[in-house]
């Protein structure tokens, strides 16, 4: 029996900021009051730090098996771990993709071995595995992934009956990465017969244009709303995408949600001339106007969640020429940091990043019992001091690529404490080698 009491925490959960004692008892939350005298085999004075439910972020690649020289799911979510998150949905696009019921078994499988925060995996879609597709369980599985732009793996959706098939006949959630692959072709041509093999990165997002990402994602909220598919579009980058999306119904009731990620909500193009291909991302980072469209967006309830699309490539492959160096970047360490400093920033407030990296995807994905602080829930938890700054640097860096964007900036928070399913799994700046992550399940 593990027991841990969490004292005089300023717990932030749904919509409130309160003062509260935490009991936890065999990785659940047994009791939540002003004050709990029991006792503990651990104890955590937590007077001066808020406690938040841990991040679940819905979009990662941890790049196991077979790329497994970027990244692998034991340093991935250890990084996640450290940086506050404590659940994680990992993308199919490894090698071989995840696209036979095998396959993605095979990944549930090296999760429990080696996951230190709580998994799921997304089966994924391609054009002739249809009847695979169909297989999945929509109870301890996230969902289906389609690919309607090509990015690192091939796994492009391209022919059109496919893709009605995966919408009309999916029995879960159907997520998806937007953008047009003939508009992309078709930019990337006229660039290259401009400027040669010298196209640079600050033409991306114009290759990658807001046309490209809304014209797929309009034609996948049209396919969701022919089909009444449970609808989930990723990664919004642009401002035009935005009003794709409803704010006038509660999220429960939502067939079509969208994501945002840290990248699209920090960096604009204006980025790319000192932070070049270590920002190339798909879909692309884009303007100024678009980041603060999609922070409206988020803020007023047409995008429902935020998460990283955390994607490692090596050092040495980022600092290739724009046309050879692949697109993502390490995210997850930071994603939580990032977020608290827009939060001092005054762009939104600590309630709002608790409802849209925890509540709301939980909700979203019908998560069983995590995104909660509540009596009965998962002790998936995390204690940060806001007012403790913390730089990164190259030495305090998990992922197994040894890079960040973010590396050299100063942020003004700090993680003191990851629990994950009840076990203390970062503390004082160390990974604590203590239990693994759980399977995630769903109320689906």
């Amino acid at each position: 029996m593990s027991t841990i009491l969490i004292k005089n925490a300023q717990v932030v959960n749904e919509g409130e900021i309160k003062v509260l004692d935490i009991f936890i008892k065999d990785g659940r939350i047994e009791q939540i009051a002003p004050t709990i005298d029991k006792a503990a085999a651990q104890e955590i004075n937590a007077e001066g730090l808020h406690l938040l439910p841990g991040l679940i972020d819905d979009q990662v690649h941890f790049r196991e098996p077979g790329l497994t020289y970027k990244a692998d799911i034991a340093t991935e979510s250890r990084a996640a771990v450290a940086g506050g998150t404590t659940s994680f949905m990992e993308m199919p696009n490894t090698v071989p993709n995840a696209l036979t019921q095998k396959l993605l078994q095979d990944k549930y499988d090296i999760g429990q071995d080696s996951s230190l925060a709580n998994y799921s995996f997304f089966m994924g879609a391609g054009n002739d595995n249809l009847e695979e597709v169909l297989k999945t369980n929509p109870r301890d599985v996230c969902g289906i992934k389609v690919f309607m732009g090509s990015s690192t793996g091939n796994m492009l959706v391209d022919n059109e009956t496919a893709l009605a098939n995966v919408f009309q006949n999916a029995p879960t959630l159907v997520a998806t990465h937007c953008e047009d692959e003939t508009t992309i072709r078709t930019n990337m041509a006229v660039y290259k017969e401009k400027y040669g093999e010298n196209v640079t990165i600050d033409m991306h997002p114009a290759i990658r244009s807001e046309e490209a990402c809304y014209l797929s994602s309009s034609k996948a909220v049209e396919l969701a709303l022919k089909y009444d598919t449970r609808l989930h579009i990723l990664h919004i980058s642009t401002g035009k995408e935005t009003h794709l999306f409803s704010k006038d119904i509660p999220l429960e009731q939502k067939r079509i949600t969208a994501e945002a990620c840290v990248h699209h909500l920090w960096f604009s193009d204006a980025d790319y001339a000192t932070k070049g291909n270590f920002i190339k991302w798909n879909p692309a980072v884009k303007t100024a106007a678009d980041r603060d469209e999609i922070w409206r967006a988020v803020l007023d309830g047409r995008i429902d969640v935020i998460a990283t699309d955390h994607a490692p490539h090596t050092f040495e492959e980022k600092s290739q020429p724009y046309l050879q160096a692949p697109s993502g970047g390490p995210l997850v360490q930071h994603a939580l940091q990032a977020l608290l400093d827009k939060v001092k920033e005054g762009r939104l407030t600590l309630e709002q990043l608790v409802q849209k990296t925890a509540h709301n995807t939980a909700r979203c994905f019908q998560i069983e019992q995590r995104g909660f602080i509540r009596e009965g829930y998962w002790a998936d938890l995390v204690l940060v001091d806001l007012n403790k700054p913390y730089t990164v640097t190259k030495e305090n860096i998990l992922s197994k690529c040894k890079w960040s964007p973010f590396e050299g900036h100063t942020f003004s928070a700090n993680i003191e404490h990851t629990i994950v399913s009840g076990n203390v799994a970062y503390t004082n700046g160390k990974i604590q080698e203590v239990g693994s992550g759980h399977r995630m399940l769903f109320d689906r």
